[in-house]
């Protein structure tokens, strides 16, 4: 049953100190996974209560903005990804009062809020979906959904051949109320969440009533969950294939990077635009391009899309510089900016990636070299927070946070992990609950212990054994965002200026400023760019000349 509260909160940051127009253009926005940031009530699970504590750590680091990963009722087939009530908060995490309080607290701090929105599909929970199967064949409210007879001479065989991401078929055939076997449900993921259909007008005027209730809340945006996959092809056409999740970000398929897409998201621009404080929408949207994701943020529709392409490249210059020009220059003909992110709650840590040899995906198994990974980690941090545009933050990267790649089976709760197919299901890694403090039974996260077990050691990497420390990861990141919102050369923009450098080395200027990165394994000298503003590693400059260490990102100003 959807929670209410007295009255909806009308604060939103508008009143915010520091409140800048346009500000997503170069916000840095962190990201909460709720469930692994702090705990609260004592019960070895994060929620809002906890988090709302915490507050005053990204006010210390510099954030404009916290986006939280979904906190919804729901059954947690998915991790909150399966919602069966939108206005609601699940009872793990708390209730609308304490949403409301958080969202207070944040502004108050001068932090935005997005709240995560996940609208290609709802859990077999929710309302509508129970009262369809309940109703049987002829339902009216199989039609908000891709209900459809199966193939073959009983109906026994899957309406297409469209896979699931997470393995197998992306099809599940219901039992009629009489007990005899029925037609199919289309979920492109688990078989618990069964995809919404957007040509039904009932769906279109929910999510519309769904941001009008968060942002009457007084969010200040929404990142839109698989936002390509909203429409489907007409007819739902078979792809052909098997191995489909091989295409997936090399073909427009189907079910995905459908141009319909696009009208919803019109819509949803002009209610952002009715409400005062600069309310935006970023999309999650895994396209073949970046200029395919380009669309997705034309002026009359969403603000930002994240840029995946980034985050999948190696720690290699000419990777790097191609795929930086890429970017920019898909967004400018949009007046779009940017955006940069190395790491989230669905791929290994940047910290353990780099680690590893290339060419291993951004799902890594193995702990790597952790000295070379964390050595990268804060170059590649000083590179994006470098760049022209909008940067995310993943919790934890600001304390060098490793992958837990040592997991046992028998603690793992990522549900992928239990399918035989489709995703590896190793995001638990990523997930574990961050450390604050040096000791104690989860170091600071909760009294009540760590949903995911935290290793040992967790302590010496926390905010408290950070704090203050010269040199640490943490003073890095607060140092690097404190820079990049002072350096009139800094933050938003299109362009960069590449200049000459040594082979593995990028170099690139923005007004007053040169940022230099050595992305080979040995220390190279190049000319020194002016003065030093922030190094990932100690850099040494003998006059008219510097050495940069191995894998070390410099900033200078000029």
């Amino acid at each position: 049953m959807t929670q209410h509260l007295a009255a909806p909160s009308t604060g939103t940051s508008d009143d915010a100190p520091g409140h800048r127009t346009g500000w997503w253009q170069d916000a840095v926005i962190y990201q909460v996974y709720p469930r692994s940031f702090a705990d609260g009530n004592g019960d070895g699970m994060g929620d809002l209560a906890g988090v709302t504590a915490r507050l005053p750590h990204l006010k210390d680091l510099g954030v404009d903005a916290v986006w939280l990963s979904p906190f919804y009722a729901s059954p947690q087939a998915d991790a909150g990804y399966d919602v069966s009530d939108y206005r609601a908060i699940d009872p793990m995490f708390g209730n609308l009062l304490d949403a409301d309080a958080l969202i207070r607290e944040a502004h108050g701090l001068g932090l935005r809020v997005i709240v995560d929105l996940v609208p290609n599909h709802s859990s077999d929970q929710h309302e509508w979906f129970k009262r369809a199967l309940a109703e049987g064949p002829g339902s009216a409210l199989r039609e908000r959904y891709h209900f459809r007879p199966g193939k073959g001479a009983d109906g026994e065989l899957p309406p297409n051949d469209w896979e699931s991401i997470f393995g197998g078929p992306a099809w599940t055939r219901t039992v009629n109320p009489d007990g005899a076997p029925g037609d199919w449900y289309l979920h492109l993921f688990a078989p618990e969440q069964p995809d919404f259909n957007w040509e039904h007008p009932a769906v279109a005027d929910e999510f519309r009533s769904i941001l009008r209730f968060w942002l009457d809340m007084g969010v200040d945006g929404f990142r839109v969950d698989v936002a390509h996959g909203l429409v489907k092809a007409e007819g739902l056409p078979d792809l052909g294939s098997h191995d489909q999740l091989k295409l997936l970000g090399n073909d427009v398929m189907p079910f995905f990077d459908q141009d319909g897409v696009h009208a919803i998201y019109r819509t949803w621009r002009t209610i952002l635009d009715e409400y005062p404080g600069e309310r935006i929408a970023v999309a999650e949207a895994w396209t073949p391009t970046v200029e395919r994701t380009a669309n997705y943020v034309r002026p009359d529709e969403m603000h930002q899309a994240f840029n995946f392409q980034y985050l999948a490249t190696a720690w290699d210059a000419a990777e790097l510089r191609e795929v930086i020009d890429t970017s920019l220059a898909a967004m400018r003909p949009v007046g779009a900016p940017a955006t940069w992110v190395l790491s989230n709650h669905d791929v290994t840590r940047h910290a353990t990636r780099f680690a590893n040899p290339a060419g291993l995906g951004t799902q890594i198994r193995t702990p790597g070299d952790r000295e070379l990974g964390l050595r990268r980690a804060r170059a590649a941090s000083l590179l994006m927070l470098a760049l022209p545009g909008s940067a995310y933050v993943y919790q934890g990267e600001e304390l060098g946070l490793p992958d837990v790649t040592d997991l046992p089976d028998e603690a793992r709760q990522d549900p992928s992990f239990f399918r035989a197919e489709g995703q590896d299901g190793f995001r638990d890694g990523c997930r574990v609950p961050i450390p604050w403090t040096r000791e104690g039974r989860s170091y600071g996260f909760g009294d009540g212990g760590s949903w995911l077990p935290q290793p040992a050691g967790w302590g010496e990497l926390s905010v408290e054994a950070q704090t203050g420390v010269e040199g640490s990861t943490l003073e890095l990141y607060r140092a690097a965002i404190a820079a990049r919102r002072d350096h009139p050369g800094l933050g938003a923009g299109t362009d960069v200026e590449w200049l000459d450098g040594p082979e593995g080395v990028l170099v690139f200027a923005r007004p007053g400023f040169v940022c230099t990165v050595n992305t080979t394994g040995v220390p190279v000298r190049i000319a020194a760019r002016g003065r030093v503003l922030l190094a990932s590693s100690p850099v040494t400059v003998d006059g008219a000349e510097a050495e940069l260490p191995a894998d070390t990102t410099v900033w200078w100003t000029v």
